[in-house]
């Protein structure tokens, strides 16, 4: 067979093309077992320091799980505390490209949660912010494809009346401690049990409570 110089060229530029992709796959590759060993690191070191209003290591699972199969990478969090939750979210983020913006009233929460996503390794991923997520969550724009509720639980069916007109068809709100015995929360799960563009699911058995709602449609 006869190769014209128009086929050389064609087969010169798609082997650069494919000795490119490699490269960067490689690099991807390098990057991701350097974060996941830096992430793994950090979890280990402070799995027994998780007591300020943080969520437990089995409920970060619950976040990580749900972003990486959904491939979700527009995420919000109401209620950072000092992070832990923020980590895994972030991480889970870090598979697929995404970005966390995280909200926290508190200021030492917030500070103490900013220099434990830099030794997590985790801070490129999160957009922190010292607000108010009452008067923030209203002014945001969207849109969201995934959503995790852990602030003051009276204001939960607020959160999720503010923010579910920004979420993306396909889009998940979570929210933590579902099974309080608090009039907020009742309100709260009674409300998206019975949305009709929703799809509620309550995740009690290896957690401390998480609804994961899906948005079925507008």
């Amino acid at each position: 067979m006869i190769f014209s110089n128009k086929h050389i060229f064609v087969f010169t530029i798609l082997l650069m093309f494919a000795f490119t992709a490699l490269i960067l796959y490689a690099q991807k590759s390098d990057k991701e077992r350097t974060l996941d060993e830096k992430v793994t690191t950090f979890l280990d070191k402070h799995r027994s320091d998780w007591y300020d209003m943080n969520i437990p290591i089995r409920d970060g699972q619950v976040l990580y799980d749900l972003i990486v199969k959904n491939n979700y990478t527009r995420a919000l969090e109401i209620g950072t505390s000092t992070g832990h939750s923020s980590i895994w979210i972030a991480w889970a983020l870090s598979k697929t490209g995404g970005k966390l913006i995280t909200i926290e009233i508190n200021e030492r929460r917030h500070n103490e949660a900013l220099k434990n996503f830099k030794e997590a390794g985790v801070s490129e991923y999160i957009d922190a912010r010292l607000a108010d997520a009452h008067q923030l969550v209203r002014e945001l724009k969207g849109p969201f494809d995934f959503i995790f509720s852990d602030a003051d639980k009276d204001w939960y069916k607020q959160y999720f009346i503010d923010i579910a007109p920004k979420m993306t068809i396909g889009g998940c709100f979570t929210a933590h401690n579902i099974t309080m015995r608090s009039q907020g929360i009742r309100e709260f799960v009674e409300y998206i049990q019975n949305l009709p563009n929703f799809d509620t699911t309550l995740e009690t058995d290896r957690s401390s409570g998480i609804s994961i709602s899906y948005k079925t449609k507008e």
